[in-house]
């Protein structure tokens, strides 16, 4: 049996990727499914995740990223956004989609729908915040699944989030970059690989009560 704190230990943030390397086709589909099976709040998964395969997109995003090389090095890039509203379409659409694999009609689903949407309306006043909130879960869930498959990733945060939505013309498609996960394989150049890895101790982030 694989062990996950391996995994855990063996990946770090890369900074220089080996660029004869690329992602399988197998190995790209682990990541795709990992995203969109990533759990949210009720199930909503209030989020788009643009996969940019385009080498003159991902050299004005690598522009507008400050330069980082991971941007056009990695193998792929991935930039995940959250959506701008929550509607009851939406939410409907979602209720349909659980309906019909749990093989029931959706008026069975209807006050849990109805308490969804009462919850969403509540949060009106900080939805932006709360929807990007759920992305960071998609990122975790993906690069835990790269880490198991000896995929390597860089989270970054580093990037103009205007200058994205322009580039990818996200506005017109209701969303706000967030996050960019870039994805390949290390060079033997890259130095970070051998930087000794630094985490607190577990008594000083696991409290007991």
């Amino acid at each position: 049996m694989s062990n996950p704190l391996e995994h855990l230990n063996w990946r770090y943030a890369t900074k220089k990727y080996d660029t004869t390397k690329k992602l399988s086709a197998e190995q790209l589909h682990l990541i795709t499914e990992a995203l969109r099976l990533a759990p949210s709040s009720f199930g909503l998964q209030p989020w788009k995740f643009i996969h940019v395969t385009s080498p003159e997109l991902r050299a004005q995003l690598s522009a507008a990223a400050w330069g980082q090389p991971q941007v056009t090095e990695a193998s792929d890039l991935f930039v995940l956004c959250s959506m701008n509203a929550l509607d009851d379409a939406h939410i409907d659409r979602q209720v349909a989609s659980a309906a019909k694999a749990r093989g029931v009609e959706p008026e069975v689903l209807a006050g849990y729908s109805q308490m969804m949407k009462g919850s969403v309306a509540a949060r009106a006043a900080i939805l932006g915040e709360w929807n990007a909130r759920q992305v960071y879960i998609a990122l975790g869930v993906a690069l835990t699944v790269a880490a198991e498959n000896q995929i390597d990733a860089s989270p970054m945060e580093g990037f103009d989030p205007q200058k994205f939505d322009e580039i990818l013309g996200l506005a017109q498609l209701g969303v706000t970059s967030r996050v960019i996960l870039a994805l390949g394989f290390r060079s033997s150049e890259d130095k970070d690989q051998s930087v000794p890895r630094a985490r607190f101790a577990k008594e000083d982030v696991i409290i007991e009560k």
